[in-house]
C-alpha cells in the first residue's frame, strides 16, 4: 500500500529524469562540430552491448493553432499554413546533412512525431514528412514502435489513413481532464465526442496500441472532478495511460503565468487526486507501471515492468531497449551512449545553421565515464524502480557497495522510513517509495549536489 501522507511528506524540488546529466548540464560548447564527432563514435560498436546501437528517430513538429496554458513544450503558434511547407523543406536538408554525417543504415527500433501539434499538418503534408524519414533511414524493424501525438481536435480520416500507410502503430491523445471549467481555464477547449471519434477512427485502422495523457493539479481539478474524468476514459479503454503531475513553471513557460495560481488545487487536495486515481485505475484493471503511467495486463509495457525491462526516454516508456535516439526539427534532442544534443529553440537560427550546411545543434554535452555509470544507475532506478548491484558491476567493473558507499550511506534515510529496502544485491522500493523514485535517484545525481538548494529550480515531486 502506498503511504500518501508519507508520500506528501518527502515532497520537494528535484529533476524528472528524462536525463541524465540533466538539461541544466547542456552547453552551448557542444556544436556542429562536437555533434558529428559524437555520431561518427556512436557508429561504432558499443562496448558494452558488442553490437551496434538501435535508432530512435524523433521528428518534432512545432506548430499550434493556439496555446494550451499547461503546456510545457517548445511551440510556435501560428495559423499560416505556409509556415508547415517552409519547415518541410527545412526537414529535408536537416535529413540530407545527418545523412553525410553517420550510418542511416542501422536498424530503427523506434520513430516518433511529437509537438506541437503533429495532427496540425495535413495528410499531405504529415504523408510527405513520413516519406522522408524512410527515405533517409531505410532500415526500419518489422516489429519497430512509431507512434505520433494525437490532438483529437485536430485528426481526421485522411491523417489516419497516411498515418497507417506510414507503419504507425501506437497513437496517443492529449486528452489531459474533460471537465468544461478546468478546459476553460487551461485554454483546452475539447468535449468528449472529439476523442470518442478519434478513438472510433484508430481502431478502424487496427491502431491496437492507445495512450491517454492526462495531468492533475491543473486549475479548478478536484478529486471528485478529476474522478469524473477517469469514469469517461476508462469507457474509452485506451490501452495505457500517462497520468502526469502539473509542473507549473511560469519562469520557464510564459503561457503559464496565465493560469492563475489561486485556482490550482493544494497540496493535500492534489494528493488525494493521485491516492483517488490510483486506486480507481486499479480497480479497472491498469496496473501502474513506473511512477506515472498505466497499462492493461495485455500491453506489452505491462509485461516489460514485470521482467524489470523498461527503458525511458524522451518519447517516454518503451520496451525496445536503450538506442541511440535522432532528435530531427526544431528543439529536437537527441541521445546517444556517451552525449545529449538538442537543437535550436528559434527557427531563425535553425534554419540559418541548416542553410549553412552545419547540424542546427544549439546545445549538448559529452558525457563523461562518470556520467555514463551514474546515468546507467539512475536511469534504472526510474525505470524499474529498482536497481540489480550485479548488473552495473559486470556492465562497468566495480565494486558498487565500495563505489557507491556514500551515497548508500545516504539511502539510510529512505531505508528507516520504509521507503527502499537495502541488501548485498541490490536497492528495492516499496510502494511508496516508488511514488518518491526522483527523490531516490537525487542521491546518485553528482551535478545536483553542487546547486544551493535556494537555486535549485526544478518540478516538486508532488
Amino acid at each position: 500500500m502506498i503511504d500518501f501522507k508519507k508520500f506528501l511528506k518527502y515532497s520537494k524540488s528535484g529533476p524528472r529524469y528524462t536525463s541524465y546529466p540533466t538539461a541544466v548540464e547542456f552547453n552551448t560548447n557542444f556544436d556542429d562540430k562536437a555533434l558529428r564527432d559524437s555520431l561518427v563514435r556512436n557508429d561504432n560498436i558499443d562496448a558494452y552491448s558488442k553490437k551496434k546501437l538501435p535508432l530512435s528517430l524523433y521528428v518534432h513538429l512545432p506548430f499550434c493553432r493556439s496555446a494550451c496554458y499547461f503546456c510545457g513544450c517548445n511551440v510556435i503558434y501560428t495559423s499560416k499554413e505556409d509556415k508547415k511547407d517552409r519547415y518541410i523543406g527545412y526537414l529535408k536538408k536537416e535529413l540530407e546533412i545527418l545523412k553525410n554525417c553517420m550510418n542511416v543504415e542501422r536498424e530503427v527500433v523506434q520513430f516518433h512525431f511529437g509537438g506541437g501539434t503533429p495532427t496540425f499538418f495535413d495528410s499531405k503534408q504529415l504523408k510527405e514528412v513520413i516519406e522522408l524519414v524512410r527515405e533517409a533511414f531505410p532500415n526500419f524493424a518489422t516489429n519497430a514502435e512509431v507512434s505520433c501525438e494525437i490532438d483529437p481536435r485536430h485528426f481526421d480520416r485522411a491523417q489516419m489513413e497516411v498515418l497507417k500507410q506510414g507503419g504507425f502503430n501506437r497513437l496517443s491523445f492529449g486528452v489531459q481532464d474533460f471537465d468544461p471549467k478546468v478546459q476553460e481555464a487551461v485554454h483546452r477547449i475539447q468535449g468528449i465526442d472529439f476523442v470518442e471519434d478519434s478513438v472510433a477512427l484508430a481502431r478502424e485502422f487496427g491502431i491496437n496500441s492507445i495512450n491517454f495523457d492526462l495531468i492533475y493539479g491543473l486549475p479548478f481539478q478536484t478529486h471528485k472532478s478529476f474522478e469524473e474524468t477517469l469514469k469517461k476514459v476508462v469507457s474509452l479503454s485506451p490501452d495505457r495511460l500517462a497520468v502526469f503531475n502539473y509542473a507549473h513553471v511560469p519562469w520557464m513557460k510564459k503561457t503559464m503565468r496565465k493560469i492563475d495560481e489561486t485556482t490550482l488545487p493544494p497540496p493535500d487536495e492534489k494528493l488525494t487526486i493521485l491516492e483517488n486515481a490510483i486506486a480507481y485505475l486499479e480497480k479497472e484493471d491498469y496496473k501502474m507501471i513506473g511512477m506515472d503511467h498505466f497499462a492493461k495486463k495485455s500491453d506489452e509495457l505491462y509485461m516489460a515492468s514485470q521482467k524489470g525491462e523498461l527503458r525511458r526516454n524522451f518519447q517516454g516508456y518503451t520496451t525496445r531497449g536503450f538506442s541511440q535516439t535522432i532528435g530531427i526539427g526544431l528543439t529536437s534532442i537527441g541521445e546517444g551512449k556517451d552525449y545529449y544534443t538538442q537543437n535550436y529553440k528559434d527557427m531563425q537560427s535553425y534554419e540559418k545553421a541548416i542553410e549553412a550546411g552545419i547540424l542546427p545543434v544549439e546545445r549538448g554535452v559529452r558525457l563523461s565515464n562518470e556520467d555514463i555509470i551514474r546515468k546507467e544507475v539512475i536511469m534504472r532506478l526510474m525505470n524499474n524502480l529498482r536497481l540489480d548491484f550485479e548488473i552495473i558491476e559486470k556492465k562497468f567493473n566495480i565494486d558498487f557497495k565500495e563505489y557507491f558507499k556514500n551515497e548508500l550511506k545516504s539511502l539510510s534515510e529512505y531505508e528507516g522510513t520504509d521507503l527502499i529496502m537495502l541488501n548485498n544485491k541490490g536497492i528495492y522500493t516499496t510502494p511508496t517509495g516508488g511514488m518518491l523514485i526522483r527523490n531516490i535517484a537525487m542521491v546518485f545525481d553528482e551535478y545536483l549536489h553542487k546547486i544551493p538548494l535556494e537555486q535549485r529550480r526544478f518540478s516538486k515531486t508532488v
